[in-house]
């Protein structure tokens, strides 16, 4: 059985591929070539973990001192550009592994923050910058407007801040890291699942018309 340090090791890996595929598959869609999937697809999974690394102050970040997580990151490049002209519901599929990676990276940073002494709120900030970065550098090196500033009817930055808060409660009561982070993940992925359906959304301040 996997102890608790190779666990969360492993769910570094899976947001890595998550958000590696992610980018990808947007840069297939945008009809990049092979190298411009291969670099938007990497800048996208170790995106989120530079911003967590830097602001735990860990230097160099993670993926410069172990090169697997850069490994994994072409893998799920590759994927993209592989089978992602085949893949049905193009967008029901990016929207699933943004929503992976998203919780993975906002869990592993705010557990970051937590172990850093981190109050509430520092523990959000980081986990929130954690989940949002890797999609709001993929999305502008693609030329789209990043999610996180627009996208009121996908909840996308609440949701990661809302498993960060999850991660620091849970925490706080004492239920063991590996278990939090499964359930701070499991609420992001709600969130975001409830906001794609309708049933959640941020206000919109409308001004009038001039």
């Amino acid at each position: 059985m996997l102890d608790l340090q190779a666990s969360l090791r492993l769910l570094d890996l899976v947001g890595i591929f998550a958000f590696s595929l992610s980018g990808a598959l947007l840069a297939v869609r945008k009809r990049f070539d092979l190298l411009g999937v291969i670099v938007l697809g990497c800048v996208t999974a170790v995106g989120g973990g530079s911003i967590r690394d830097t602001l735990t102050g860990t230097v160099p970040p993670v993926y410069l001192r172990d090169e697997t997580y850069l490994w994994v990151a072409i893998v799920g490049a590759l994927a993209g550009f592989a089978f992602g002209p085949r893949l049905e519901r193009f967008d029901r599929t990016l929207s699933f592994f943004d929503t992976m990676g998203l919780a993975l990276f906002c869990v592993s940073g705010a557990l970051g923050g937590i172990r850093l002494g981190f109050g509430p709120l520092g523990v959000i900030f980081v986990g929130a910058l954690s989940g949002v970065g890797g999609g709001v550098i993929r999305d502008l090196l693609a030329n789209e407007v990043p999610q996180v500033l627009y996208r009121r009817d996908q909840l996308y930055a609440t949701a990661a801040g809302a498993g960060a808060l999850t991660v620091f409660v849970l925490h706080a009561a004492r239920v063991p890291d590996l278990t939090g982070q499964l359930i701070g993940a499991t609420v992001v992925v709600a969130l975001r699942w409830l906001s794609r359906r309708g049933h959640l959304r941020l206000p919109v301040r409308r001004l009038p018309d001039a």
